[in-house]
């Protein structure tokens, strides 16, 4: 708490400044300051601007540690390992108080956060969990294998497998995320859990015979790559057949499947558009969403995960144990890290305004 002295000061006056002097002082709950110190400072490292959805991730951060009192350092590291690598040694060399880390590459980090450590700065790992580090404190996320559900079972839903009976075969092709990201396995196992019966009984066909993750990730998320991919596939295993459904974990990859078979003549009146999943719900396949292109995204309210974050942040700079629902999923090979999951909500045409519209995550006029 900052004080003014003035030479007209009663000793009354002086001496209750003195006093109030040495009190901390807090904001919403959060940040002490001592007299003449600056505010605990937070470093937040995310991996690119390149989506929305990480520009969104930042700025929500940035608030929610604001409003307890912290000064926060945000960087992005352009899906450069190498680079966010720097930027987090930097942020430990100027003293931040803690770090907020969503990996690039989930396994760059080791080294990095072993400087942190000896830093006496706690980590939280943040939406993809970083591997290969006892150095991990807590894990705020999304629970990750049932967004990979909510998209198999849209799937499912969609083509009338969920009735029962033999309805089928469909044709279905499978991507994934990128291969240094933990949360890819995590999508796709939960997928596979809801597509693998249907494969198994022959009423999914997946016609280039890419069912196993190392066949169908897509590095750093490029929607540029899965493009590429989906004509590849198209050229190769559907000059004769339709494809019926693609599973995609990403609206970024969404986004890039779609232009693959737009240019191959889907979406004409004799060749339909196959059902693509996404999640994030990004303002571009929202609109695609609304125009019957991409058919379903997975909403994860990152204005809730920063607070989670937040919270995280405050109560270990308090000196207290931050709030956790999951001690036993997250192994990151070196420990299981606890976490707080946060729910995924499938989002389709039928339901985007009440989900998204309503709640004040996008604004209606960004979807005119």
């Amino acid at each position: 708490m900052r004080m003014r002295s003035a030479a007209t000061a009663t000793v009354l006056t002086t001496a209750l400044a003195l006093a109030l002097s040495g009190c901390g002082q807090s904001g919403a709950g959060g940040a002490k300051e001592e007299k003449g110190a600056e505010k605990p400072t937070v470093g937040i490292a995310m991996p690119t601007k390149s989506s929305e959805r990480w520009i969104a991730d930042g700025r929500n951060m940035v608030s929610s540690l604001e409003k307890y009192g912290y000064e926060t350092s945000l960087q992005y590291g352009e899906d450069d390992p190498d680079q966010q690598v720097s930027q987090i040694e930097n942020m430990i060399t100027q003293g931040v108080d803690a770090l907020v880390v969503a990996a690039i590459d989930g396994r760059a980090l080791v080294n990095v956060l072993q400087q942190a450590a000896e830093a006496k700065i706690p980590v939280i790992s943040y939406d993809r969990l970083i591997l290969g580090s006892p150095n991990v404190d807590y894990y705020a996320s999304f629970d990750n294998e049932k967004v990979g559900e909510l998209q198999g079972g849209y799937i499912v839903e969609k083509l009338g497998l969920k009735d029962g009976g033999k309805k089928g075969p469909f044709n279905v092709e499978l991507f994934a995320g990128s291969n240094d990201d933990n949360n890819t396995r995590y999508f796709f196992q939960g997928a596979m859990n809801v597509l693998q019966p249907y494969i198994d009984k022959k009423q999914l066909v997946v016609r280039s015979g890419q069912t196993r993750l190392n066949q169908v990730t897509t590095l750093r998320w490029d929607g540029g790559l899965a493009q590429k991919r989906m004509d590849d596939l198209l050229t190769s295993s559907y000059a004769k057949e339709r494809v019926d459904a693609v599973l995609s974990p990403y609206d970024g990859i969404s986004i890039g499947i779609l232009s693959a078979l737009k240019s191959d003549d889907y979406g004409s009146a004799n060749k339909p558009l196959p059902v693509v999943t996404g999640q994030d719900a990004e303002v571009a396949s929202v609109k695609s969403i609304i125009a019957g292109e991409q058919t379903q995204t997975v909403y994860k309210d990152t204005r809730e995960l920063a607070k989670v974050a937040a919270q995280m942040v405050n109560a270990l700079l308090d000196g207290k144990k931050p709030e956790v629902n999951d001690t036993k999923t997250y192994d990151n090979e070196k420990k299981i890290v606890p976490a707080y999951l946060l729910d995924p909500v499938s989002v389709d045409k039928g339901n985007y305004r009440g989900v998204l519209v309503d709640s004040g995550y996008i604004k209606a006029s960004d979807l005119n």
